[in-house]
């Protein structure tokens, strides 16, 4: 679930691309609207199946019937999107730009976890309810993708907010032997006090990457995967409206923030390094600017390609990473550490200004998350 503010952004993503299936009807996202949320919606889950030769057309897949769909080649390796809560019923206007961008990746199979008659709901409580049978639904379809030939390892789960509890509860059916769940800000109300078994956690996957970007609000507090990226802390996100009479935004801007952020990764438009730290403070007091634990590879980085630092997570165990960024695309905001030497007599107490200078423009940034003495 998107602002409106953020379409014009998201539609330079999909620029001049609208191809579309000139054969059968396309199969779209269930589109409900307020009215349905109000008497609330039962349960119903759909898999739309999305390929190179099909971008711009989904087609539904039956749980039983794979041979029927030649489209769905079970030697690709297939990416499931579940998207989360649908408090007005409208269907994420994400999902065609998410999908394009997985398929650039490399050529595998998206599957869209319709599952609308269920989130949408202006009862959070009961969409929270449904994700429980969501799971049991979509672990009964990947089981019979393994008794056709498909392997476990070479599934990804990419749960966006309640989507990404569901994404666990599915890794959790499955003994934790699917390949990857990436969790993009997983929802927090109902589940900040909820124990490994009712969460998003590292055993749900054989890897499990989480972007944080609402913790204080929306999203989940804490570390729950084998890396867990912290965007601007976690929290507050640069741009979004700070008091409420900004209306909807206020509410929901720093939770979208995570789709935002994972998009522009996806489209190597933002090249987001984040750095291993043990607190979102320490990295900025310049503490946490190097990365031995992953040499020879560099510092990790928000996508779709971990590769190369996969084996030293899984050594390293659970990982915190921290990255800054911007307000705007492309996001990207460059880190420097600044050392001093004072020679003042006096104690002095403040805060500290700093202005980079390249030719005619300039970044200027007060330094100010802790006010310091300097003598």
């Amino acid at each position: 679930m998107l602002s409106c503010r953020h379409l014009g952004l998201l539609a330079l993503l999909a620029l001049g691309q609208g191809w579309e299936d000139a054969g059968d009807p396309c199969d779209n996202f269930t589109d409900l609207n307020l009215s349905h949320c109000f008497m609330g919606t039962s349960l119903y889950v759909r898999l739309l199946l999305y390929t190179r030769s099909n971008l711009g057309c989904g087609r539904e897949l039956h749980h039983h019937l794979f041979p029927s769909q030649p489209l769905f080649n079970l030697s690709r390796p297939t990416a499931f999107v579940i998207h989360g809560y649908r408090p007005t019923g409208a269907p994420p206007i994400w999902i065609d730009h998410l999908v394009r961008l997985l398929a650039e990746q490399e050529d595998m199979n998206v599957i869209v976890v319709d599952w609308n008659r269920g989130a949408a709901n202006l009862n959070y409580i009961a969409a929270v309810a449904y994700t429980r049978d969501a799971a049991s639904n979509l672990t009964g379809f990947i089981r019979n993708m393994q008794e056709e030939g498909a392997s476990l390892s070479s599934l990804h789960l990419i749960g966006v907010s309640l989507g990404a509890h569901l994404a666990g509860y599915v890794g959790a059916n499955l003994k934790g032997k699917i390949g990857r769940i990436t969790g993009l800000d997983p929802a927090g109300p109902l589940f900040n006090s909820a124990t490994p078994d009712d969460r998003l956690d590292p055993s749900d996957a054989m890897f499990v990457d989480v972007l944080h970007t609402d913790m204080n609000s929306f999203g989940l507090r804490g570390a729950h995967g084998h890396i867990d990226f912290y965007a601007n802390g976690g929290a507050d996100q640069p741009g979004c409206p700070k008091t409420i009479f900004a209306g909807k935004s206020y509410f929901v801007c720093d939770h979208q923030r995570s789709m935002l952020l994972y998009l522009c990764a996806l489209n190597h438009t933002c090249s987001l390094t984040a750095y291993p730290c043990s607190s979102y403070a320490d990295f900025l007091d310049g503490r946490c600017m190097q990365c031995e634990a992953f040499r020879p590879a560099p510092c990790p980085q928000l996508g779709y390609d971990i590769s190369q630092w996969r084996e030293s997570l899984l050594r390293l165990g659970q990982t915190k990473v921290f990255f800054s960024t911007t307000a705007t695309l492309p996001y990207r905001k460059l880190n420097y550490r600044v050392d001093m030497v004072t020679w003042n007599q006096y104690l002095r107490w403040g805060v500290v200004h700093i202005r980079l200078h390249s030719g005619r423009t300039f970044s200027e940034a007060r330094i100010d998350q802790s006010a310091d003495t300097f003598n």
